[in-house]
């Protein structure tokens, strides 16, 4: 009898690394890098428009890719890394 058979499947596990909080900062870092950049060409300081009716379309786009950054970073967080 092989007590630890049963947790072979386990060890498979073991092999992986989440990237974690170290990535997910560095990719947060990144994005708000770029948004920075992005408001600078359009003529704005991130972070002192509001939204409404009167924001130009250049800074919804910046939003708008923000947020999809966002979602990637997201995603960086679970993601398995050899």
């Amino acid at each position: 009898m092989h007590p630890f058979k049963p947790l072979l499947p386990l060890t498979t596990l073991l092999t992986l690394a989440t990237a974690g909080p170290a990535a997910y900062g560095i990719c947060q870092a990144g994005c708000s890098a770029v948004v920075v950049a992005c408001y600078s060409g359009a003529g704005f300081t991130f972070g002192t428009v509001t939204a409404g009716v009167g924001v130009p379309a250049a800074i919804v786009a910046c939003n708008s890719a923000y947020g999809t950054c966002q979602a990637a970073c997201a995603a960086v967080l679970i993601a398995p890394t050899p």
